[in-house]
């Protein structure tokens, strides 16, 4: 097998893993549709995003093959090894730039699933601990609890730039919203208010300065998760690198059916669109799983997640509960 031969091998290898890939982030929620209809899938695809993009390829393929066909003597005898190197290139630096912002993904969803664990340590901490046979004991049980809902939702409108307030006003009394308005930042004054609350435990003997301690690490974890998915938040991908492998996956598939239309001819234009697919594909699912907060179908779901947390909390303080969110049309927000 000659250079250009593994060069194209390579190049469907490429293809199809991106192409199974497409939809298989956790938050395209479905069953595997099935060897057939997994080429027809649209929900949860790419595709739909970078349809005008492969259709101009295309377009510019079979008008590159009709002028190929009409008159052939205006094309010259191009070698296929230029286009086969560049895309091995180029399908390479994809890989790691996707690998890159998986990584992104992956440990933002670690964080978030520490803070699922960190609020029910922490509810059963305050139900194990405090004394609920006692007013005061049942006030200061809920008063985690609902703070711990409000951290929750907070947090993830911070990650996604909304307004928190609409969600977590009906968990704070009014000494808190006032306090809170002086916080650029919700969730961090919300962490005060938790470990205030352990300060009064403490001063009132109601939990000895041990138990403090355990439940202030556990506090001290939701805090760090915090900090961890702020950091990611405001630390994008390097703009130079995404905008070089941009431009260079755009001017390679302009160039493409240029260098394949004298062997391909009038099948230049499904070639070259089955490449644009791939690299255009993989570029756009990058950019998605790159901004792991935001609302894309390969996002996570912080709205799930959240109300997971709220009603965790809540079967913990015995009052009732909302549903869980269910997927819309495959997608889990």
């Amino acid at each position: 097998m000659n250079d250009a031969s593994r060069g194209w091998r390579h190049l469907f290898d490429v293809y199809f893993i991106s192409l199974c890939s497409h939809g298989a982030a956790r938050m395209v929620v479905r069953d595997n549709p099935g060897f057939l209809k997994l080429f027809l899938v649209m929900r949860g695809s790419t595709l739909p995003k970078i349809l005008p993009q492969v259709l101009v390829i295309m377009a510019i393929g079979m008008l590159v093959a009709e002028l190929h066909r009409y008159f052939p003597r205006l094309f010259p005898a191009y070698s296929t090894a230029p286009f086969t190197l560049l895309g091995i290139s180029l399908s390479l630096f994809l890989g790691f730039r996707n690998n890159a912002c998986y990584d992104r993904w992956w440990e933002a969803r670690r964080h978030w699933g520490q803070l699922l664990i960190d609020s029910r340590s922490l509810m059963r901490q305050a139900n194990a601990f405090l004394d609920l046979d006692t007013p005061r004991g049942r006030e200061l049980q809920r008063r985690f609890g609902y703070l711990v809902i409000a951290f929750a939702h907070a947090m993830r409108h911070r990650l996604r730039g909304t307004d928190a307030w609409p969600e977590i006003a009906g968990r704070l009394d009014e000494a808190d919203r006032r306090l809170l308005e002086g916080y650029s930042n919700l969730p961090t004054g919300i962490l005060q208010l938790i470990g205030q609350t352990l300060g009064v435990c403490l001063k009132e003997g109601r939990l000895s300065d041990i138990l403090i301690r355990d439940m202030d690490q556990t506090v001290s974890s939701m805090s760090r998760s915090l900090g961890a998915c702020e950091r990611i938040h405001s630390t994008p991908v390097p703009f130079a690198y995404m905008l070089l492998l941009h431009r260079t996956a755009y001017l390679y598939c302009f160039l493409l059916p240029w260098g394949l239309v004298g062997t391909l001819g009038l099948a230049t234009p499904v070639v070259c669109g089955i490449i644009a697919y791939t690299f255009f594909g993989l570029d756009r699912l990058s950019e998605e799983l790159g901004a792991p907060f935001g609302l894309e179908a390969n996002a996570l779901p912080l709205d799930a997640i959240s109300r997971t947390i709220e009603i965790n909390v809540l079967e913990a303080l015995g009052e009732p509960v909302p549903p869980p969110l269910e997927p819309q049309d495959h997608i889990l927000l």
